[in-house]
Formats: C-alpha cells, structure tokens, sequence
C-alpha cells in the first residue's frame, strides 16, 4: 500500500491556514445553552441488562441529546466496585452503532466505567444502533451524513452529534458511580472527530484519544481522499457547483481541527501514514493544532485499520498512567 499523503517529515511540521468562522464561540455556547423541546426526557436513564457476564455489569443508557431527544448507549461497569470509577466515553466510526451490549469490554475489564454512545441514525455498516435522527435537514445530501443539513451551522448533522457527545459528558460527571474528574473521551475515525470537539467543547477532562480522526482539515479531505466519507462532500459540490463557499463555511464550525485549539486536556492520538480515508496531513493538522499537552503513536506502514489491538495496550497504558497522576477519591462537583 503506497503513501496516501504527505511524508512524515511534512505532516510533523504542517500547520495550513485554517481560519476560524466568524462567531464560532457564540454558535457553539449557543447550542449547548438550548433548552430542550417540550414533552422530552429532562435526565438520563440506565435499564441494567443480563448478558450473561459475571464481571461485568451493562446498562441500557438513554441520555436526553440534541433538542432532549434520547440518545441511546451501553453503559458498562466493573462488577463489584466500591469507589467512584474513572470512565471512558467512545464515540464511534462512521456508519457503526452501539452494537451488542457483550462486544466492547475491555475498558470495564480494565477496572473502568465505559459509555459507548450509539450516533444519531446510524448503525447499518459494522454495528446495529437504536438512536434515529429525527432532524435530518434539507434535501439533496448525498448518501450518508457529512453532508446532511449543510445548507447551515443550524441544520447541519454534526451539530446534533455534537451536543449529543456533549450531554453524554455530563452525564457522565453526574453519574453516582464515576468520578468526575477522572473522564476520558475517545473514538476511532469519526468518533476521534467526535473526542476532539468535545475535547474543544467540555472543559476540565482528565484525557482525549483520538484515533485516525475523521473531520479534520476538511477542506483538504475532500479534495485529496479518494473513498468515501470525504468523498460524499466532492460529490454534492460536483452536482450543486455554485454551493462550495457556503458549504465549506458550514463545515469549517464542526472541524475538529479547530475544536483542537480550544482544547486543553492531555491528548494521545493514533494516525497512520496509508490512511486513505482519514489522509494524515488532515489528522496531523488537528494534532500539530491541539492546543493542549499532547502524543501521538504513528502507523507508518498501516491504512484505515491504524495500530488495533497494538494502539489499545497504548491506551490502556496511558490512562492508568494519567489517573494515577490525579488525586484520589471523587471530585468535587461544585
């Protein structure tokens, strides 16, 4: 598999001129600060589920997103635990779903709190999901979600995503069981897009991990990736040629490249140099950019896949490295 992009040496020094919108700060406090609609859930709910497993205690979450509108999830959790836990929250590829409540352990297994977030009206590619999206925007979107709703910041898709990852957050801080200031975000391609802009987003998290982030540098994704996902934005601009001034300023409030300098927590990244989906130069400029302490694992000879299970004994080994640099005992809420 050849490069898809540029060489290491250029993607550790490359910084492209990345303009943030006008009133970026603004739309986004406006968003979190919406109330949600009338008659919807106002707190989040946990069913405990049987799966069978003795060590492992798994929760079906519904957390008020987007509007208050349940957005559902796993929560999974150590069976036996005294004291308020360090919590990891993932965020999902593009097109998978929460899945089966057995598939992702290993984060509880590891002595954690795991919230896995099902993504608004997806789940048809690796993983079934549960959460439909019920603002689905204009018509004339191609296939799939990064361009759904891009006539707008307003209307489009990520903006639901977002606040969705965000009310997650919060939830989780507001969980009896999880220590607030021992929260985590993460997520592989989309949802590593999705990590770096709560990262930009939720101040005071202990750690972000984003791997292969997908939603970076857009501008440059979509005219160099070949395979979808960037690809379903070359193809709108292709039929609607006179939209691509409007449509990159909708999409330039949901780079995470730009969350990236906003964001203050410690941060690993994973990116891998033969990525033809997420091209490295677009994960470098949110790495090069992140405004934070930061590391990064690079993949010279992997595509799309990045490090696998090799990235996940990184991780494992970098947040109990970074909760056991923090105090002890649950945070203070106030």
């Amino acid at each position: 598999m050849p490069l898809a992009d540029l060489p290491l040496a250029e993607c550790r020094t490359y910084r492209p001129d990345l303009p943030s919108p006008d009133g970026f700060d603004a739309f986004w406090s406006g968003t979190l600060s919406e109330a949600p609609h009338d008659g919807v859930p106002d707190k989040p709910r946990y069913k405990q589920v049987d799966c069978g497993l003795a060590q492992v205690r798994t929760y079906d979450v519904s957390v008020p997103g987007y509007g208050g509108r349940p957005v559902r999830g796993w929560l999974h959790m150590p069976a036996g635990a005294t004291e308020p836990l360090g919590c990891i929250v993932e965020f999902l590829g593009y097109g998978r779903g929460r899945g089966l409540p057995h598939e992702q352990l290993m984060w509880a297994c590891a002595g954690y709190a795991h919230l896995i977030m099902d993504t608004r009206g997806q789940g048809w590619s690796a993983a079934g999901g549960v959460t439909p999206d019920t603002d689905a925007g204009a018509a004339g979107a191609v296939p799939g979600f990064v361009t759904r709703g891009i006539e707008s910041p307003e209307t489009y898709y990520y903006r639901r995503v977002f606040t969705d990852a965000v009310r997650c957050v919060e939830a989780m801080r507001e969980h009896p069981e999880v220590d607030p200031a021992r929260i985590v975000v993460t997520g592989f391609s989309q949802g590593g897009g999705i990590a770096l802009a709560v990262a930009g987003l939720v101040p005071g998290l202990a750690g972000v991990m984003p791997d292969v982030p997908f939603l970076c540098n857009i501008p440059r994704a979509a005219r160099i990736a070949g395979v979808p996902p960037y690809t379903e934005i070359a193809a709108h601009l292709q039929l609607y040629r006179d939209r691509t001034g409007p449509a990159f300023r909708t999409l330039s409030y949901f780079d995470a490249a730009q969350h990236a300098t906003r964001a203050t927590a410690p941060a690993l990244f994973s990116i891998a140099m033969m990525d033809e989906i997420c091209p490295p130069s677009t994960c470098f400029t949110a790495y090069n950019r992140y405004a934070g302490p930061k590391d990064v694992r690079v993949y010279e000879f992997n595509g799309h896949e990045g490090g696998a299970e090799h990235h996940r004994a990184e991780q494992l080994a970098w947040v109990r490295s970074l909760f056991a640099g923090l105090p002890t005992g649950q945070a203070d809420r106030s």
